[in-house]
C-alpha cells in the first residue's frame, strides 16, 4: 500500500502557492539579469530580459505548443542536468534571425532562409549565455548541483528530442514547469520566446528548498 501511495503522489500535480510562484519568478529574473549583462556585450547595447509568466501544463500541451513553432522557427535546445532535470528552448523566427544578425554580427542585407555557419553559431552562443546564467544563479540560490549541456539545434522532430529528456523512467511524470520570457534589445525591439521547463519531480525539489527559506530575510541575493 505504501508503495502504491508513493506512486500516486509522484503522479499528482505539484501544489504551488502564489508566494512560491513569485519566489521562483524572482530566482529566474536574477538569472536573467546576469544573462542580460553578458548578452549586452554581444548585442553592443542594453538588453532587457524578464519572466512575464509561469505555468504548469500537461506534457502533451507543451509538445503541441513547441510543434506549432517547429515549422516557422529555428529551435535551440539546451538540457539542464544534475539535481534538476529539464531544458531550455529558444525559438528564433526568420525575422528574429535577421534582426540579430544585423545587431550582433553587423551583417547587411540579411536574407531569410537557411542559416549560415556564423548565424547558427550566434544562436547557439545566445542560448549558451542565457541558459548558463540561469543555471548558475539557480544553483547558487537553491544550493543545487545543476549544469547546462552545450546547446544544440535539433535536426529531427523537436518532440522526439524533448521526450528523451522527460520520459526517462516508467513513472512517467506528465506535468512540466514552463516559463516564457522575451528578450528586448534597447533600440531595435527583438522579442524572443524562451521556454524553460522541468519535470514535476524537479519542481517538487525546488518547492522543498524554497519552503526552507527564511522569508523574513533577504534570501534571494544574487551570488557573484
Amino acid at each position: 500500500m505504501g508503495k502504491e501511495t508513493t506512486k500516486m503522489e509522484t503522479m499528482m500535480a505539484p501544489q504551488i502557492s502564489e508566494l512560491e510562484r513569485d519566489i521562483i519568478k524572482e530566482i529566474l529574473n536574477i538569472g536573467l539579469a546576469r544573462a542580460a549583462d553578458s548578452f549586452a556585450a554581444i548585442a553592443k547595447d542594453k538588453v532587457l530580459l524578464k519572466v512575464p509568466d509561469i505555468k504548469l501544463v500537461e506534457l502533451k500541451d507543451l509538445l503541441q505548443l513547441v510543434e506549432q513553432y517547429a515549422d516557422t522557427h529555428n529551435i535551440i535546445q539546451s538540457d539542464i542536468k544534475g539535481d534538476f532535470n529539464g531544458a531550455t528552448l529558444m525559438l528564433f523566427s526568420d525575422d528574429h534571425i535577421v534582426r540579430l544578425s544585423e545587431v550582433c554580427l553587423s551583417m547587411l542585407d540579411v536574407q531569410k532562409g537557411e542559416l549560415s555557419v556564423m548565424q547558427e553559431s550566434l544562436l547557439l552562443e545566445i542560448s549558451n549565455i542565457i541558459t548558463g546564467a540561469l543555471v548558475t544563479q539557480m544553483a547558487n540560490i537553491l544550493k543545487a548541483h545543476i549544469y547546462g549541456s552545450p546547446p544544440k539545434a535539433p535536426k529531427s522532430q523537436i518532440a522526439d528530442s524533448l521526450k528523451d529528456i522527460l520520459v526517462h523512467n516508467p513513472l512517467f511524470k506528465p506535468l512540466v514547469f514552463t516559463v516564457i520570457t522575451r528578450f528586448t534589445h534597447n533600440y531595435k525591439s527583438v522579442e524572443l520566446p524562451l521556454l524553460l521547463f522541468f519535470d514535476s519531480n524537479t519542481l517538487l525539489k525546488m518547492l522543498e528548498i524554497i519552503r526552507t527559506f527564511d522569508l523574513g530575510k533577504n534570501t534571494l541575493t544574487e551570488t557573484e
